[in-house]
């Protein structure tokens, strides 16, 4: 097979944007200064930004959907979110099955937590073209907040079979009141080139309404060339002088020096100092993975600046993150959603991993824990749609040494320190643990195809005496523990398995270490010679070695930094493109309570 150049580049992993000189010697707005470079395994062989919670708000169903319109639609993409009358506000599209398939709707849930999330409904509901064909939702922008503090929902209408190609109907527009109850829906934007120019849509212009204080609002919204910006990919239409500057899928945040960054699809980048009359010329950012997929930039209240994305060339696994404290040059990059689970529902272009990224824009709201955290939404595998707080600051490193018993956490929220993966149907929780005043921390698995995991970072180290206590509910369940280094390398792996025994990973082989109880809780032990070249682990349980001699690592490290439960096989990177059977139906449950976990690094 005769390869072109270009892809001969492509699958060295060599990126265009990166070689890309810009003219003259007008500096480019943003570059990524770090030496990391993820891998494609499903967490890109990253460090975790530490304390990264991810929370499935929508697990895509067929046969048992829980959408309040009983929409059984497999794909979801294109997740927008808004904090506002107390509350996280979270808007998608849906469709059958295909990317692009006709109907496509788009539907609203909310939450106050971040981690519990009321059942979608639809907000903007597909109508049929003159041709009989039903319109297709597409979006680049959800919400605002106009100044006079009226909440605006926004979604696209577009044709099949593409709908963001400036032949579209139009944007439509509905506000949001404080009880969650809907205004009428309206047009904020017809498109002038659209397919059907003498159709009469069903839905009347804004400036219609009977209310005034959501027409200023509209107004306003239509006065912001930052936020229309957003607009352009739909509309397509430069000749009126609304738009300013061209691409797709614009994120914007204001940078110390007064001017505004922004960053669209494929890597460019460009500024504004007059809030988007007038932009620099877009090029590419230095150094920065190009993929197709979402960035989004955010500033966050420790004075820094976040840009998200799928940080290779093809793929968009895993979700990461990097950091700045200027919003020119960005470094460190830490894995946000590690995870890769399998495509239950395939179809059309829906490519795996956690991609198209969105946090709040400034102006549209700040979180109950705005100081603390940022969040960010995103779908995974284009078919269940997702949510993560991080932490603020965004670190990848602890000092301290780990000593947790989770007694003084709220059960409403959850340690502050651990990365927890929390899918609908295997959610991680703080629970009471059979004794006055003590807690635990609760793993439940009910997913055919996924699994809860939490996992606790603590000082990288040579030598480690690690010590935690566990309880099972049952025996024919799985819970993995793995010892890891700064990549995702597993010297030390262990599982309470299905058969009711406790296996421990010697070179590779699986060794059973015996039966494990029921309702009882266990102590387990792990030490690590205090040796730059110690490649052995002792394994005890109740103080009692139960293998014959000590683990020798299956994967060889210099250093181990964290410790991972997970209520499943290891995967590297999920299945996609075949339907799953099953994958509508939950699995029987299990229950695993992890507490007192002490890591002890070792000189």
């Amino acid at each position: 097979m005769r390869l072109s150049v270009y892809s001969i580049f492509i699958i060295l992993g060599v990126n265009f944007c990166s070689a890309e000189k810009t003219k003259d010697t007008a500096p480019v707005p943003l570059s990524y200064i770090g030496k990391t470079v993820a891998t494609s395994d499903a967490d890109g062989a990253l460090r975790p930004a530490i304390g990264v919670h991810n929370f499935q708000v929508v697990r895509a169903n067929r046969t048992s959907t829980e959408h309040r319109d009983h929409l059984p639609d497999t794909y979801l993409h294109q997740p927008m979110l808004a904090w506002a009358h107390g509350k996280f506000y979270l808007e998608y599209l849906s469709a059958p099955r295909n990317e692009h398939e006709a109907p496509t709707n788009t539907s609203l849930t909310t939450s106050f937590d971040g981690r519990t999330w009321a059942a979608p409904r639809t907000i903007f509901p597909a109508f049929l073209l003159p041709d009989g064909s039903p319109t297709i939702a597409h979006q680049r922008m959800g919400f605002y907040i106009a100044p006079n503090g009226r909440f605006l929902a926004l979604a696209f209408y577009g044709k099949p079979p593409t709908p963001n190609d400036g032949t579209g109907i139009g944007r439509a527009v509905r506000e949001i009141y404080p009880d969650d109850s809907l205004g009428p829906i309206y047009f904020i934007r017809l498109n002038a080139k659209q397919t059907y120019p003498q159709f009469n849509p069903p839905y009347a212009r804004y400036d219609s309404a009977p209310d005034r204080g959501f027409v200023t609002a509209c107004e306003a919204l239509l006065a912001d060339k930052l936020m229309t910006a957003q607009w352009w990919e739909e509309d397509q239409l430069d000749e009126t002088g609304f738009y300013t500057i061209r691409g797709k899928a614009l994120s914007y945040l204001s940078r110390p020096d007064g001017s505004t960054l922004g960053i669209w699809k494929n890597a460019l980048v460009a500024t504004t100092h007059d809030a988007g009359r007038t932009w620099s010329e877009k090029q590419f950012a230095l150094q920065l993975p190009n993929n197709a997929s979402k960035y989004w930039l955010q500033s966050t209240k420790d004075s820094r600046y976040a840009l998200f994305l799928n940080p290779t060339n093809r793929l968009r696994y895993p979700l990461a993150v990097m950091t700045s404290s200027d919003a020119v040059s960005f470094n460190e990059l830490l894995a946000v959603h590690g995870e890769l689970p399998d495509q239950r529902f395939p179809g059309a272009f829906k490519n795996p991993g956690p991609q198209y990224v969105r946090g709040i824009l400034d102006g549209n709201g700040t979180p109950y824990d705005g100081a603390r955290a940022t969040w960010v939404t995103y779908s995974v595998n284009k078919e269940d749609i997702w949510i993560s707080r991080i932490p603020v600051p965004i670190r990848s490193r602890i000092a301290a040494q780990v000593h947790d018993t989770f007694d003084a956490i709220d059960k409403s929220s959850l340690p502050e320190d651990w990365n927890i993966y929390s899918p609908s149907w295997a959610p991680v929780r703080i629970v009471s643990s059979g004794a006055t005043g003590n807690q635990a921390l609760e793993l439940r698995d009910e997913d055919p195809y996924d699994y809860a995991r939490a996992v606790r970072v603590f000082p990288e180290t040579h030598g480690l005496k690690f010590t935690v206590n566990l309880l099972a509910r049952q025996s024919k369940a799985r819970l993995e523990l793995d010892l890891l280094d700064s990549k995702g390398a597993r010297p030390v792996q262990l599982a309470f398995a299905e058969d009711g025994h406790l296996w421990a990973r010697h070179e590779g082989i699986w060794q059973d270490a015996g039966p494990y109880p029921v309702n009882q809780w266990l102590n387990l032990s792990l030490e690590i010679k205090p040796s730059a070249i110690a490649d052995t682990a002792e394994l005890r349980i109740n103080g009692k070695t139960v293998v014959s001699r000590p683990l020798v690592f299956n994967e060889p490290v210099s250093t181990v930094e964290r410790i991972s439960f997970r209520t499943g096989s290891y995967r590297n990177r999920g299945l996609a493109g075949k339907e799953l059977a099953g994958a509508d139906q939950k699995a029987p449950l299990a229950i695993f309570l992890i507490d007192d976990v002490i890591a002890t690094p070792v000189p």
